[in-house]
């Protein structure tokens, strides 16, 4: 087993380094602010949750492989790209994933693979840890909101557990669902998307060896805030692509609904590719700014890349395609 811990424990029974907020400490945080009443009646979920038992802290994984083709470019920080984050059922603030993703219980966890496929099954995480050797990968990551971040993500090619359930003819597509649980998720009434989380991509997008499915980062596994406890990376394609949470990868032959196209159509395509040439409505994409020390209005931008800069890995997939259109 690649983690380090005692003989015989299962990823279920890895002990916290460190215990969150509990009950009192947030009711006495609610009453520093005044509101403590009124926010008691509006998210009664969140004192509930605050109570409950507390999620182990990220682990170190032991005995990765150094991934080939990774970037040189200096890393993102851990303390930013833990503290800045999208996870709109944590919250839709920025710094809010951190602080009400704290106690999400992430074990026990199984991802369904299913649809088109001729060996449907469910896997552990335990199993998902053991299926192949976990790389470390150092990625550039792009928002769709101008910024952009350089994590060393862990894990592998999800073709890897894609060829174990063998899709059939049939399959063009991939439909990925991330958990949704109100109770474990105080804030998701207010996240303004619909819920449960869903995104897709087609099959030999999927099946490219860039895309990552990913459990863990910066040596250890996957902070709940960014995704844990597995998730995938795309990095060619805008962070929102890269669905966190995962509870079900269905391989199908249309091609399904994604979130943020559900919600608006006209600013997010199913593609999502990193094209600095083609705007969001709203601003800019031609260039964007790395999260790190001081991220502001004034940090330093840089020219955004085509497909984020795997233009040799990816763009023959897109031969022939208007990729204005195909957005």
């Amino acid at each position: 087993m690649l983690i380090k811990r005692k003989p015989d424990l299962t990823y279920a029974d890895v002990t916290p380094k460190t215990l969150y907020m509990g009950r009192r400490n947030f009711l006495l945080g609610l009453a520093a602010t005044g509101v403590a009443v009124e926010a008691y009646k509006k998210l009664p979920a969140m004192v509930a949750l605050a109570a409950g038992r507390p999620a182990p802290a990220p682990v170190k994984i032991e005995n990765l492989v150094k991934w080939p083709g990774s970037t040189t470019e200096t890393q993102t920080p851990i303390e930013k790209t833990t503290t800045y984050n999208n996870y709109y059922e944590f919250g839709t603030d920025k710094d809010q994933p951190a602080k009400y993703a704290a106690n999400f219980k992430t074990s026990p966890w199984t991802v369904s693979v299913e649809g088109e496929v001729a060996k449907p099954r469910k896997f552990t995480m335990d199993e998902i840890m053991k299926l192949a050797p976990l790389e470390e990968r150092i990625y550039r990551h792009r928002c769709v909101e101008a910024w952009s971040i350089v994590v060393p993500w862990i894990g592998y090619s999800l073709s890897t557990i894609a060829n174990l359930a063998q899709p059939t003819s049939k399959a063009r597509y991939v439909a990925f669902e991330t958990y949704y649980n109100p109770s474990q998720m105080p804030l998701a009434s207010q996240a303004g998307i619909q819920l449960p989380y869903v995104e897709g991509l087609r099959l030999d997008e999927a099946m490219n060896p860039l895309t990552l499915l990913c459990v863990g980062m910066y040596g250890e596994t996957l902070p709940n805030q960014d995704g844990a406890p597995v998730r995938m990376v795309i990095p060619w394609k805008y962070g929102f692509k890269s669905i966190k949470s995962i509870v079900k990868i269905r391989f199908v032959k249309d091609q399904p609904p994604s979130t943020w196209n559900i919600y608006a159509p006209n600013e997010y395509g199913f593609y999502s590719n990193v094209n600095p040439q083609v705007d969001h409505p709203r601003w800019s994409q031609a260039s964007e700014r790395r999260l790190g020390p001081g991220l502001g209005l004034f940090t330093k931008r840089i020219p955004t890349l085509m497909f984020n800069g795997y233009g040799d890995q990816v763009a023959s997939m897109y031969s022939g395609m208007d990729l204005r259109k195909n957005y």
